[in-house]
């Protein structure tokens, strides 16, 4: 992955996703929605197959991925089984018969399949993001998640 890549993505859904789309194959025939009931959105994220990042209103943020973030306010754990992660706004999650691309914002970013802590950063509309390697793929949240 190359550092400090960066876009800009708009959200309808208050909400960021990232995940690796073969991961979520099994969403295709599901409502586009399918994860904005919590508790279906809890168990993916729980799960290892997608982190929801909540930002609290709809916009546009600029993103930015690094390669390390220090002081992150949210670590989700994350599987990555094709080498390749969709990050963009909730809405293009797979669902509904469709899978993300990049037609209305969002980006593909390669990282080696494994395991990996994806640290999350909220400074206003400026949201980073690091993709750090860990043994771990799976969380243990209570509620959703929130930057």
């Amino acid at each position: 992955m190359t550092a400090d890549t960066s876009v800009r993505i708009v959200t309808g859904t208050a909400t960021l996703c990232v995940f690796d789309p073969a991961l979520l194959r099994h969403k295709l025939d599901d409502d586009c929605d399918w994860w904005s009931i919590p508790s279906a959105e809890l168990a993916a994220v729980n799960a290892g197959q997608v982190a929801f990042f909540n930002v609290g209103g709809d916009g546009a943020y600029d993103l930015v991925v690094h390669d390390e973030l220090a002081e992150p306010h949210v670590v989700v754990h994350l599987a990555i089984v094709s080498g390749r992660v969709f990050i963009g706004a909730g809405e293009d999650v797979t669902g509904g018969g469709l899978e993300p691309d990049t037609a209305y914002g969002g980006l593909f970013v390669d990282v080696p399949a494994g395991s990996y802590r994806v640290m999350a950063r909220r400074d206003g509309e400026l949201i980073s993001l690091a993709f750090v390697p860990d043994t771990r793929s799976s969380n243990a949240f209570d509620d959703l998640v929130r930057i």
